[in-house]
């Protein structure tokens, strides 16, 4: 999978999975715009730089259609192109139903689901113009098959499946693909807070019987940019150890 040449954009990419996925295609030869909610997402392109992978950073709230637009303005400026898009950005505030704040189910909509909405309408135009491109959300096993305690995030985790499925099909005639990748339980920050018995009792119902890594869900997003998943569109991958079949 080669990718010299081509412009990915990986949004919420400043850590955790997104941070793993900017940095595989940026190691096969993309150029990559990196894209979080403060400052550091610069310092984080600034390491990257050098180590010799060509990339940039934007900072802003991709649920505002002033910042989303800014992420393909500021892509093309710097990189002349676009091929792929990457919706990555995802928040959690995890709480019971009933204690759930009306805050606490806009702030994940807003970022999980409304700003790949406006970065992928803001992108597809571009890439209608060229008849090709490739669009790849990061949905959640959780927007399958539900959580407690995680209305809002599932909620806008299987929003994302449906808005996948819809993209695929307006954007197919114009050379676009549309896939969703539903991680399970991958090892991360998240993860990593949980405590020792929360850890092994997810791992009994893993068939595979360990966690996944960032890098195996990054080998993944390569495959579906690249030519070797071109049939392949408005497919939901789960990544999971077999957790939900």
């Amino acid at each position: 999978m080669d990718f010299h040449g081509k412009t990915v954009i990986v949004t919420g990419s400043t850590r955790g999975i997104g941070n793993v996925v900017a940095v595989r295609f940026a190691s096969l030869g993309a150029n990559v715009m990196l894209s979080g909610t403060s400052d550091s997402v610069h310092t984080v392109a600034d390491s990257l730089k050098e180590k010799g992978f060509s990339v940039a950073g934007y900072s802003g709230d991709l649920s505002t259609p002033v910042a989303a637009q800014g992420l393909i303005d500021k892509t093309l400026e710097t990189f002349g192109n676009l091929d792929v898009l990457v919706n990555n950005a995802g928040i959690t505030c995890d709480k019971l139903l009933i204690r759930m704040e009306e805050d606490d189910w806009d702030k994940v909509m807003d970022t999980n689901l409304k700003s790949a909405y406006l970065c992928t309408k803001a992108a597809v135009r571009i890439m209608m113009k060229k008849r090709s491109g490739s669009i790849i959300n990061i949905s959640s096993i959780v927007g399958l098959m539900g959580n407690a305690g995680q209305a809002n995030y599932a909620a806008s985790k299987a929003g994302l499946i449906g808005f996948t499925k819809s993209v695929a099909r307006e954007f197919a005639a114009r050379g676009i693909t549309c896939n969703a990748i539903a991680p399970g339980f991958i090892e991360t920050q998240m993860t990593d807070s949980l405590s020792p018995e929360l850890k092994e009792n997810y791992l009994k119902s893993i068939p595979l019987g360990r966690y996944g890594t960032s890098s195996e869900v990054a080998d993944l997003a390569a495959f579906l940019a690249s030519g070797n998943a071109r049939y392949i569109t408005g497919q939901v991958i789960n990544i999971d150890g077999g957790l939900y079949m």
